[in-house]
Protein backbone atom coordinates (compact mmCIF):
# COMPACT_ATOMS: atom_id res chain seq x y z
CA UNK A 1 0.00 0.00 0.00
CA UNK A 2 1.18 3.65 -0.66
CA UNK A 3 0.51 6.23 1.34
CA UNK A 4 0.80 10.16 0.86
CA UNK A 5 1.18 12.54 3.60
CA UNK A 6 0.74 15.77 2.14
CA UNK A 7 4.17 18.06 2.15
CA UNK A 8 6.34 14.76 3.36
CA UNK A 9 6.47 12.25 0.70
CA UNK A 10 4.64 8.85 -0.64
CA UNK A 11 5.83 5.55 1.73
CA UNK A 12 5.62 2.03 1.24
CA UNK A 13 3.35 -0.26 3.61
CA UNK A 14 3.41 -3.50 4.35
CA UNK A 15 -0.24 -5.14 3.48
CA UNK A 16 0.03 -6.72 7.39
CA UNK A 17 0.36 -3.19 8.44
CA UNK A 18 -3.23 -1.77 6.78
CA UNK A 19 -5.82 -2.70 9.87
CA UNK A 20 -3.55 -0.91 12.47
CA UNK A 21 -3.58 1.80 9.75
CA UNK A 22 -7.30 1.68 9.73
CA UNK A 23 -7.81 1.37 13.09
CA UNK A 24 -6.11 4.66 13.91
CA UNK A 25 -7.92 6.44 11.30
CA UNK A 26 -10.86 5.40 12.66
CA UNK A 27 -10.11 7.14 16.03
CA UNK A 28 -8.99 9.89 14.76
CA UNK A 29 -12.35 10.08 12.91
CA UNK A 30 -14.42 9.20 16.18
CA UNK A 31 -12.43 11.91 18.11
CA UNK A 32 -13.83 14.47 15.32
CA UNK A 33 -16.73 13.01 15.85
CA UNK A 34 -16.95 13.77 19.42
CA UNK A 35 -15.95 17.30 19.19
CA UNK A 36 -12.57 16.10 20.71
CA UNK A 37 -10.22 18.64 19.51
CA UNK A 38 -7.15 17.49 22.09
CA UNK A 39 -8.19 13.49 21.38
CA UNK A 40 -7.51 14.43 17.22
CA UNK A 41 -4.61 16.05 17.91
CA UNK A 42 -3.45 12.84 19.96
CA UNK A 43 -4.82 10.11 17.30
CA UNK A 44 -3.68 11.99 13.88
CA UNK A 45 -0.05 12.51 15.17
CA UNK A 46 -0.48 8.91 15.94
CA UNK A 47 -1.24 8.36 12.45
CA UNK A 48 1.35 10.59 10.95
CA UNK A 49 4.22 8.37 13.11
CA UNK A 50 2.89 4.84 12.14
CA UNK A 51 2.75 6.32 8.35
CA UNK A 52 6.80 7.47 9.24
CA UNK A 53 8.01 4.46 11.25
CA UNK A 54 6.23 1.31 9.74
CA UNK A 55 6.73 2.89 6.05
CA UNK A 56 9.30 3.06 3.96
CA UNK A 57 10.06 6.05 2.29
CA UNK A 58 9.56 6.10 -2.27
CA UNK A 59 12.28 7.47 -3.93
CA UNK A 60 12.01 11.21 -5.00
CA UNK A 61 11.66 9.61 -8.60
CA UNK A 62 9.66 6.27 -8.19
CA UNK A 63 6.24 7.51 -9.76
CA UNK A 64 3.71 5.52 -8.05
CA UNK A 65 0.03 6.22 -7.47
CA UNK A 66 -1.33 7.01 -3.82
CA UNK A 67 -3.53 4.61 -2.19
CA UNK A 68 -4.11 6.71 1.04
CA UNK A 69 -3.85 10.29 0.79
CA UNK A 70 -2.92 11.86 4.24
CA UNK A 71 -3.31 15.70 5.49
CA UNK A 72 0.30 17.49 6.63
CA UNK A 73 1.27 18.06 10.25
CA UNK A 74 -0.22 21.06 10.29
CA UNK A 75 -3.56 20.00 9.62
CA UNK A 76 -6.07 21.44 11.99
CA UNK A 77 -9.24 20.68 14.19
CA UNK A 78 -11.60 22.47 11.69
CA UNK A 79 -10.07 21.01 8.65
CA UNK A 80 -10.17 17.70 10.25
CA UNK A 81 -13.88 17.85 10.47
CA UNK A 82 -14.54 18.20 6.62
CA UNK A 83 -12.36 15.35 5.85
CA UNK A 84 -12.14 12.78 8.75
CA UNK A 85 -15.71 12.01 8.55
CA UNK A 86 -17.60 8.19 8.12
CA UNK A 87 -15.00 5.26 7.37
CA UNK A 88 -11.96 8.13 7.52
CA UNK A 89 -9.11 8.14 5.33
CA UNK A 90 -8.18 4.43 4.75
CA UNK A 91 -10.28 2.23 3.49
CA UNK A 92 -11.59 -0.94 5.51
CA UNK A 93 -8.74 -3.57 4.55
CA UNK A 94 -11.59 -6.05 2.91
CA UNK A 95 -12.25 -2.73 0.60
CA UNK A 96 -8.87 -2.36 -0.21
Amino acid sequence: MIVRIFMDQQYRLADDTHAALNDIDDAVVAAVEAGDEGGYAREFAKLLAFVREKGTPLADDELIGSDVLIPADDFTFEEAGKEFTGEGLVPDPAEA
